[in-house]
């Protein structure tokens, strides 16, 4: 198998490329995640995607033959509402005490560089999360914990926040950040195989 630019440092992600036993090769692109708020937010993933795409594609060298490269983002979205990853202690306890008792989605989008062709794919997975009622104290417990730190909405899915998710209606990969489902088949339709 070919291997991979991968535009992204996330542990999970790779987790999943190792997973499949696709060869891969990290590249973290340096991209201002900010986004018009006119933009509808089931779309913000997309344009981040391809944002972080165009800047690995750009920073390698201009001769250098590209094989592939992947890049993803993760949103979470709840009442028209982007929540991206908090950066404080007390912006993860208002994501939190927002999404409790509530069912929010998680939109992932992948992009992918075709080198031969130079061409760009996408695809995007929706998941529908559904969190438990929950009580300060469990919230603060949560918060204090720090495993809300990088994780878009304040929590990953394979964290402790599972003691509170009730109910997934999709895929945990595109919670995680990588849908499997979605990347085996953007890969396949493009003449990537992870079978050989």
């Amino acid at each position: 198998m070919e291997p991979i630019i991968l535009a992204s440092s996330s542990p999970r992600r790779q987790e999943i490329l190792k997973l499949l036993k696709i060869p891969y090769q990290v590249i973290m692109p340096n991209v201002d995640e900010t986004v018009d708020e006119s933009i509808p937010p089931e779309k913000v993933p997309e344009i981040l995607a391809l944002r972080k795409l165009d800047a690995v594609v750009h920073m390698l060298p201009p001769r250098q033959e590209i094989p592939w490269v992947l890049a993803a983002d993760t949103i979470i979205t709840f009442n028209n509402k982007v929540f991206g990853k908090p950066q404080t202690q007390e912006e993860a306890s208002e994501y939190i005490h927002t999404l409790q008792g509530q069912t929010h989605s998680v939109i992932t989008t992948l992009a992918l560089f075709k080198g031969k062709t130079h061409t760009i794919t996408t695809r995007t997975a929706i998941t529908k999360v559904t969190f438990n009622p929950m009580t300060d104290e469990e919230i603060e417990w949560f918060v204090n914990t720090g495993d809300w730190h990088g994780a878009a909405g304040g929590y990953r899915i394979q964290g402790l926040a599972s003691c509170f998710i009730s109910s997934i209606e999709g895929t945990n990969s595109c919670v995680i950040g990588l849908p499997i489902f979605e990347l085996y088949d953007i890969l396949k339709k493009q003449g990537y195989s992870i079978l050989d």
